[in-house]
């Protein structure tokens, strides 16, 4: 079994940068799709941005593009969200998931639909100000 432990969140002002961290720990997380959700109490949960283990294949949400960047570091078995230029939008919960669909993301489908991923972190929270 995986478990996911997310680290990183904080209060931060409007244009400054956080970066989030997924540790996976139990069995190796190699051969899954790893990707980032976040959440307000008045939105269901919202893809954010999604990669392979491999790093070769990697989607973002409108949203995020250009701001946002994750990667997949094997050694480590984390799975990063680099955040900059932070908005007050930004504001959420974020989680990180897992999933053994890893096709999904070639075939380039479904990847954004929360329910296709089965393992999930507690989250950490992120707070930007005006």
């Amino acid at each position: 079994q995986v478990q996911l432990v997310e680290s990183g969140g904080g209060s931060v002002q409007a244009g400054d940068s956080l970066r989030l961290s997924c540790a996976a720990s139990g069995r190796s997380i190699r051969t899954y799709a790893m990707a980032w959700f976040r959440q307000t109490p008045a939105k269901e949960r919202e893809f954010v941005a999604v990669t392979s283990w491999r790093n070769d294949v990697t989607y973002y949400s409108d949203s995020v593009k250009g701001r946002f960047s994750i990667s997949f570091d094997n050694a480590k078995s984390t799975v990063d969200l680099q955040m900059i230029s932070l908005k007050p939008t930004d504001t959420a919960v974020y989680y990180c998931a897992a999933s053994a669909v890893l096709q999904m993301l070639y075939n380039g489908e479904y990847y954004s639909a929360s329910q296709e991923y089965d393992i999930w972190g507690q989250g950490t929270q992120v707070t930007v100000s005006s």
